[in-house]
């Protein structure tokens, strides 16, 4: 299992967590996501036989958030 934390722009609500959690947990081989607003990163389990960290990002773009890193 592999661990991916990443700088996510725009969240300001807990809307905002649930949108991503939702869409990134949606990804087949996905295990966890933790999203926290006050560091505003997306903390995501995976499983990298199965989903890429290129696909993880870009569920979270899809939800109009920008990956800073």
């Amino acid at each position: 299992m592999e661990k991916l934390t990443l700088k996510v722009e725009g969240m300001s609500c807990e809307h905002c967590v649930n949108a991503i959690t939702r869409a990134v947990n949606a990804l087949s081989g996905v295990f966890n996501v933790t999203v926290d607003l006050k560091t505003k990163t997306a903390t995501v389990e995976y499983n990298s036989a199965l989903v890429t960290p290129d696909r993880i990002r870009s569920k979270i773009e899809e939800q109009d958030y920008d990956i800073i890193s």
